[in-house]
């Protein structure tokens, strides 16, 4: 009985590490990712260079 206590201890204790583990990558994986894309080009600028939109249509005032 003691033995099989001392077993299901050391799996239970063996699971919560596995858990935590698995938690702290997805944790690194989620920063890393927003620094990630924080830090990289966009590809699109979002002010008025005209690099993704075509004026030739417009006439100006």
């Amino acid at each position: 009985m003691l033995f099989t206590y001392l077993i299901l201890l050391y799996f239970c204790t063996m699971v919560q590490t596995i858990i935590i583990v698995i938690l702290f990558a997805a944790a690194l994986f989620y920063v890393g990712r927003m620094m990630y894309r924080s830090l990289t080009a966009k590809k699109a600028c979002g002010s008025n260079c005209k690099c993704g939109v075509d004026f030739s249509n417009i006439k100006p005032e």
